[in-house]
């Protein structure tokens, strides 16, 4: 588990181009929205964009959306128990 947690630190990084952020910076249980990473809607495209491509996961209801991406460790347990490779 923590390595996927690691690794979609650096997936975000990288898609969210949030290069004043490192790895061991950003706590797995902190919110994503909001406070925390203060990400936003456009962000959260391209967290649905990413979870399709390196996961094989489709979102199709935003209110899902809203509790998987509460937190990186949260998005890492749904990830685990919904990939589709």
């Amino acid at each position: 588990m923590e390595k996927l947690i690691n690794d979609l630190k650096e997936q975000i990084i990288e898609a969210l181009s949030l290069e004043d952020y490192s790895v061991e910076e950003i706590n797995a249980d902190e919110p994503l929205f909001g406070e925390g990473l203060g990400l936003d809607s456009i962000d959260a495209l391209e967290l649905i964009v990413l979870l399709e491509k390196n996961y094989g996961i489709k979102l199709n209801d935003p209110e899902k959306g809203k509790e998987i991406f509460k937190s990186i460790r949260v998005l890492a347990e749904y990830i685990n128990a919904n990939r589709a490779f």
